[in-house]
């Protein structure tokens, strides 16, 4: 996967980018979040963003070195800027940080964690069928444990047939990628490295 033929959300100032490997610098108070129980609203933090049709799942490693509390870096599904989802790795102290995902629809964010020892690097995989997605993450790269099912809205309706990979709705693109940010006053640098899109690891459910 050519990372290179990435586009920026909300390009950073300092960065480095290749072919096979992404280095973001974040800035102090750049977040995604919309509205729930905070009330604030902030979509500044910077991602790079890719564009794919048809059921896919998408794996990169990220590595970083986090510095202030809410310091964050993982993946993003991206509709517009009420309908979004981001995984990561968010910072707590040096020896506890919360895996965690955020789904936000129709501009209300919610998010679902577990506290976990504080790592300097993890995997993510990222599968989708039509409107909904499955998150997974691991920490050798080969092991993973299932985060979350989840569904974004303004991407189809879901029904079982929409599932499947001659669904139109499996057809419609949607754009994903990797993401970096600092809430609070912190700055750090984000590591991204071995992405690929493969042939989808979500396995199509039967209800027979």
């Amino acid at each position: 996967m050519n990372l290179n033929t990435g586009t920026w959300l909300n390009r950073p100032k300092a960065f480095s980018l290749t072919e096979q490997e992404l280095h973001i610098t974040t800035e102090p108070h750049t977040d995604l979040w919309q509205r729930s129980y905070y009330g604030f609203r902030n979509e500044n933090a910077p991602a790079l963003l890719f564009e794919e049709a048809g059921n896919f799942s998408f794996v990169t490693k990220v590595a970083f070195n986090y510095r202030a509390r809410f310091d964050q870096c993982g993946v993003i599904v991206f509709i517009d800027q009420e309908n979004w989802f981001k995984a990561s790795i968010e910072f707590e102290t040096k020896k506890t940080s919360r895996l965690g995902s955020v789904v936000t629809n129709q501009g209300y964010s919610d998010w679902a964690t577990t506290d976990i020892d504080t790592p300097l690097e993890c995997w993510y995989r990222l599968s989708r069928r039509g409107p909904d997605f499955l998150i997974e993450s691991s920490f050798d790269g080969v092991a993973y444990q299932q985060m979350r099912i989840f569904h974004l809205r303004n991407l189809g309706e879901t029904t079982a047939a929409m599932a499947q990979q001659d669904s139109p709705f499996a057809k419609e693109s949607v754009k994903f990628g990797l993401y970096a940010c600092s809430p609070s006053d912190g700055h750090f640098v984000a590591e991204f490295s071995n992405c690929s899109l493969i042939e989808n690891q979500w396995s199509a459910h039967s209800n027979e």
